[in-house]
């Protein structure tokens, strides 16, 4: 596929790295000459130096013949005006744009083809804000991803030492398990690297762990991993910027949210914004400032500023400080690698994370989601079954049938979105859901329609996976 990538920042540069290792076609713009060279140097891709929004630059990054725009550079009007010109003077088919203000994401006349012509309207800032909401409901996961419209939940939690099924074979984990509630461990990460996940496989103190199962029993299943915390409560934030302002307005209301901001006019227009949120005007590097604000009393601490070292040093600080749990945003793949599971339990990748959205418009078949995972290494799909049993390799066929594809795993399904199902997620009373999750074994047989969830533990395979879905030709 011919993609052209406008913008070189951390989405840009993200996405460029993800789909140059899958074979793609790409160009990437930016106005930064240095920048370019950077990601020529280490990626095999093409760069043009220029306005993204201009004809002429675009028509030099090849859209007249390009299958994809993906406009993700820090201006809204920029992303919107090279849609607009993309459509108009170079008919490029699927166009994208990263769009942060909300009068531009509510306005679907504005985005429509005959106005700016957008196919597709991200906003990062909105997909971290959801993800961090989601670690704040599981503060023991380092993940927590969902499919099939919220009714299956992939969590990653590090196994620690007193879990019930921590150095236990993964095949006794039915044991201990009630019969109403099933599970499918779909990867093992031990010092980095993976591990295939069979029933003899034996969990280890530290292992990272990909469980996923039917979202209302995902505690019931972490249980078997690390031992459980209370509820958060209190919850620090250090950062008042787009995301900072997100994640406190998400989770006041619900939570006792206190918010660090050094720039004076920055607090006061959040105060006046964000209702049962307490905003401190100071560093959330200054040691007495947290000692004053109680730190050792708060269940959460997250470093969500734009500068990647003040975040390392306040959520380290944080943590030395007594706080039970800490998370920071940082960019740079080096420093997460680095910090994660020593000072700071959760390092987040902006980019990363809000990846995902861009990959499900860009891989092949009916894809409904994609999530990154380990920063980029793994990736998970939720893929929609098409065919009859004459044109497809999947449909009506058993799992332990399907073609053997090494490091990928089919973990579950869920089907019958037009039905409905009593559940009760542990805690909560019981609620109508739609759909029904069918955790993937041998004798599971494939049908139509069904929203197949694929854990990938190596990029490299997905274009196996995909080509294994595909619906042969000549079926209506």
């Amino acid at each position: 596929m011919k993609i052209v990538i406008l913008g070189a920042g951390q989405v840009g540069a993200s996405v460029a790295e993800s789909l140059v290792s899958e074979e793609n076609d790409i160009t990437i713009v930016d106005t930064d000459a240095a920048r370019l060279a950077y990601l020529q140097d280490r990626l095999d891709l093409r760069t043009v130096v220029g306005n993204a929004s201009w004809p002429s630059v675009l028509a030099d990054a090849g859209a007249d013949d390009a299958d994809m725009i993906i406009a993700v550079t820090q201006s809204d009007q920029t992303n919107l005006v090279a849609c607009k010109v993309a459509k108009s003077l170079f008919n490029v088919p699927t166009r994208i744009a990263r769009l942060r203000s909300a009068d531009f994401l509510d306005s679907e006349a504005l985005l429509a083809p005959e106005n700016f012509a957008v196919d597709f309207a991200i906003c990062p800032e909105e997909v971290v804000t959801e993800h961090i909401r989601r670690l704040v409901e599981f503060p023991e996961a380092l993940q927590v991803l969902s499919f099939g419209y919220g009714r299956v939940a992939l969590v990653a939690v590090r196994a620690y030492a007193g879990g019930l099924l921590v150095d236990k074979p993964i095949r006794e984990m039915p044991q201990h398990l009630s019969g109403e509630v099933d599970a499918r461990i779909v990867a093992i990460f031990r010092h980095d690297r993976p591990l295939p996940p069979a029933g003899d496989t034996v969990i280890q103190d530290g292992d990272e762990v990909f469980v996923l199962a039917a979202e209302e029993h995902i505690r019931r299943v972490m249980r078997e991993m690390r031992r459980m915390t209370m509820p958060v409560q209190r919850i620090m934030i250090a950062g008042g910027g787009n995301i900072g302002q997100r994640v406190a307005r998400a989770l006041s209301g619900h939570y006792e949210v206190k918010l660090i901001e050094r720039s004076p006019s920055r607090c006061e227009a959040i105060a006046n914004t964000i209702d049962r949120t307490l905003v401190l005007h100071g560093d959330a590097t200054d040691e007495d400032l947290l000692h004053q604000e109680a730190i050792d009393a708060m269940d959460l601490f997250l470093a969500l500023t734009n500068d990647d070292e003040d975040n390392i040093m306040a959520a380290s600080l944080a943590k030395r400080l007594g706080c039970k749990r800490v998370l920071a945003l940082i960019n740079r793949k080096v420093y997460a690698d680095l910090v994660q599971g020593g000072p700071i339990d959760i390092a987040i990748s902006p980019a990363q994370v809000s990846i995902g959205t861009l990959l499900t418009k860009v891989r092949r078949g009916d894809v409904a989601q994609v999530h990154s995972l380990r920063r980029g290494a793994a990736e998970a799909l939720e893929i929609v079954a098409h065919g009859d049993e004459a044109h497809s390799r999947v449909i009506g066929r058993r799992i332990g049938d399907l073609p053997v594809i090494e490091g990928a795993y089919i973990a579950a399904i869920v089907r019958d979105f037009d039905k409905y199902e009593d559940i009760r997620r542990e805690g909560f009373a019981m609620i109508k859901r739609q759909g029904h999750v069918v955790i993937a074994h041998k004798e599971v047989v494939i049908q139509p329609a069904d929203h197949v969830i694929v854990f990938c533990q190596n990029k490299k395979v997905i274009k196996k996976v995909e080509q294994l879905f595909a619906v042969e030709a000549g079926f209506l």
